[in-house]
């Protein structure tokens, strides 16, 4: 976890949007909500609306006047705890607080043996979740790919099972429709013994978001209204294509999101005042020579910052990218892809940054990226910590007694305090010549023999008996039997 909210302590920051810039995107957003208005397709949702003084059209359209949604965010959490799968506090999602977590849903993975591209498989679900169990600058997981070896009408709760089985950290699930979201929040339940409990403490969130532009689809609505009325935390994110499903200029793609997001703010105000959600978007950038999203572009690096500035704009907690890139594996572009977005995350305080791991424009996922991220992501916690400036370190006496000419090798002042210096787990600091001592290994061999090293013995903290006696009476009840075998 970065945190850039530290109570009384100047840390590195800084602001892509002026206090004017903010205004002009939030008047844009309530330009687009109430002239234009989005599509509605749950009932539910567009009654909600309507009650509270949206005006719905005949074709479901629904404007919304900008007073509704000053109120969302009134009522809104600035501040939403998560626990972890024993119920501890892991996240405190507000103000300028950063947690760095994997992605989702990628259709590949590199292998980590082979170094071969291939379809993603349960197994890989698990061993990411294992990985990131054994990660100290990794805060939350998600499931990094679809398991194309099981049904696709079903593999969220394989996921889930691969995933609660093999880490005790935060996780962030997708649901396909309410059928899906119902059978996820049941087994969260029996993962800490029963639904008010988990209500209590929660350790998973529902990621969910409109079909830009400014469609917001049936199962969508079901699920943000399921997640409101049972307490769940949301993720409710605008995801377009600057130039094809979004302006292609920043502004627009940024007053777009913006409004889209508040939108579902509202709908799950609405439906329970109080309801928790993470707000943001991303905004990839459409390259237009390929017609392929870029992870890498600066404006989607930009954009993102900025999103973070709007949630923090009206109190809201912000969903942020990091740790991704274009490239096709672990190379030198995707090393300074994942620098980049790291040290924009934190320095933006995004506070849940997902995809730590992505290549290939978030269609492949990679342990090598995953892992060479947590050595970034705890690089930059030691830039954002900033510089303690106190009687002990200005070090006065210490200087005074090394004297002109002495050194400070062997004074007590350097024994004491060298240690809080950051200390690299990859990184090479060697001479030349002990590096070729060492066997002359480059970043990509030292990251590739860690993911391998934590693959082969890292023993995440198994499930209660009886807890996975439950999932297998609930897998059982779904007609899922061969799914219990992962992670076990």
């Amino acid at each position: 976890m970065i945190s850039t909210g530290l109570a009384g302590q100047d840390t590195p920051s800084f602001r892509i949007l002026s206090p004017s810039q903010l205004d002009m995107i939030h008047d844009a957003s309530m330009q687009i909500l109430a002239q234009t208005g989005v599509r509605v397709e749950s009932s539910e949702a567009r009654a909600l609306l309507e009650g509270a003084g949206a005006y719905v059209t005949a074709e479901a359209t629904v404007r919304i006047p900008a007073r509704l949604v000053e109120w969302a965010v009134g009522v809104a959490p600035s501040n939403i705890t998560i626990y972890d799968r024993n119920g501890v506090e892991a996240m405190q999602l507000g103000r300028r607080r950063t947690y760095f977590g994997t992605g989702s849903d990628t259709p590949n993975v590199v292998d980590p043996y082979t170094g071969e591209r291939r379809p993603a498989v349960l197994a890989d679900v698990a061993n990411f979740a294992r990985v990131s169990d054994a990660l100290p600058n990794i805060d939350f997981v998600m499931c990094m790919g679809i398991a194309s070896d099981m049904p696709s009408a079903t593999a969220e709760l394989h996921h889930f099972l691969a995933i609660v089985r093999n880490t005790t950290k935060p996780f962030v699930f997708t649901a396909l429709d309410l059928a899906a979201a119902e059978r996820l929040s049941d087994m969260a339940g029996r993962v800490v013994g029963g639904q008010d409990a988990f209500r209590e403490r929660p350790f998973a969130l529902m990621y969910n978001e409109p079909v830009t532009p400014l469609g917001f689809a049936r199962d969508n609505m079901d699920k943000l209204l399921f997640a409101a009325a049972h307490g769940i935390p949301s993720v409710f994110m605008s995801g377009m294509l600057a130039g094809g499903t979004g302006p292609v200029t920043a502004a627009g793609g940024l007053a777009l999101a913006n409004a889209e997001s508040l939108a579902g703010v509202l709908i799950a105000q609405l439906k329970c005042e109080g309801a928790p959600v993470v707000s943001g978007g991303g905004i990839l950038g459409l390259d237009m020579r390929s017609m392929t999203p870029s992870y890498s572009s600066p404006e989607f690096m930009l954009t993102m910052a900025a999103i973070a500035e709007m949630a923090h704009y009206y109190g809201l907690p912000a969903w942020g990218y990091a740790g991704c890139s274009d490239a096709k594996t672990f190379d030198g572009q995707a090393a300074a892809d994942t620098a980049e977005w790291v040290l924009m995350a934190a320095l933006s305080g995004s506070n849940l940054v997902h995809d730590v791991g992505f290549l290939e424009s978030g269609l492949t996922s990679s342990f090598d990226e995953l892992v060479f991220a947590d050595e970034v992501i705890g690089k930059c916690a030691r830039l954002l910590g900033g510089v303690d400036v106190d009687e002990e370190s200005l070090a006065v006496r210490a200087t005074s007694e090394v004297g002109a000419g002495g050194n400070f090798l062997a004074h007590r002042h350097t024994a004491k305090h060298f240690r809080e210096n950051w200390s690299p787990g990859l990184e090479d600091r060697l001479n030349y010549g002990s590096w070729v001592n060492a066997g002359s290994l480059t970043m990509a061999d030292r990251v590739n023999a860690k993911v391998r090293q934590l693959l082969e013995s890292h023993e995440p903290q198994p499930l209660p008996d009886a807890v996975d006696a439950e999932f297998l009476r609930a897998v059982e009840d779904a007609g899922l039997c061969d799914a219990v075998s992962v992670g076990s």
